[in-house]
């Protein structure tokens, strides 16, 4: 099924969504990568505050190219979620609502989305150029001697995305894995 999804998602939002549908989000996402999750944990650790408002928020497993002239943004393909299942369950925890990255999760991480009322997103590997065009703002806000890997906020518009696993636990790569078998 096609759905339109603001963010910040509301857990009615959340709640409602299904492995295997496709989504489009338009409203403000949040990106980090290993290096600004390791830098979130340490915080956390030591009592400090975070950089963003995990409440409700998405985040997205991207550290983008240079924008081009014009652009907000350069080439904005997802990475591998898995190089940050050991934060994931904790930052689920403390509000995180929604993940886009590409690959599995890890059962700890399958927990925390159900525990949690979550949903994991995958976008298309390979298409970060495609995906950039509904990227329409852009702003450091963190972390920014990580280069690539600082904390941004972005503006999106329609940015597509596949539901994998949803709040029930539901892992379109597994089910997806068992049709094919069936029709092979």
């Amino acid at each position: 099924m096609d759905r339109h999804i603001n963010a910040p998602l509301t857990d009615e939002d959340a709640l409602s969504l299904k492995a295997g549908d496709y989504v489009y989000i338009t409203g403000t996402i949040y990106t980090a990568r290993d290096a600004a999750h390791k830098r979130m944990q340490e915080a956390i650790d030591k009592n400090e505050s975070l950089p963003i408002d995990m409440d409700h928020n998405i985040i997205y497993y991207m550290g983008p190219s240079p924008a081009r002239e014009g652009r907000p943004i350069g080439s904005a393909g997802p990475t591998t979620a898995s190089r940050m299942d050991k934060y994931a369950p904790n930052l689920l925890d403390r509000g995180f609502k929604g993940m886009i990255g590409k690959g599995k999760r890890s059962p700890q991480v399958i927990d925390a989305i159900k525990r949690n009322g979550a949903v994991y997103f995958a976008a298309v590997g390979g298409a970060g150029a495609l995906l950039s065009k509904a990227i329409k703002e852009s702003e450091l806000i963190a972390y920014e001697d990580l280069g690539t890997e600082a904390i941004r906020k972005l503006t999106v518009e329609n940015f597509p995305v596949i539901v994998v696993i949803d709040h029930e636990g539901n892992n379109l790569y597994e089910t997806a894995i068992e049709k094919y078998k069936e029709l092979s």
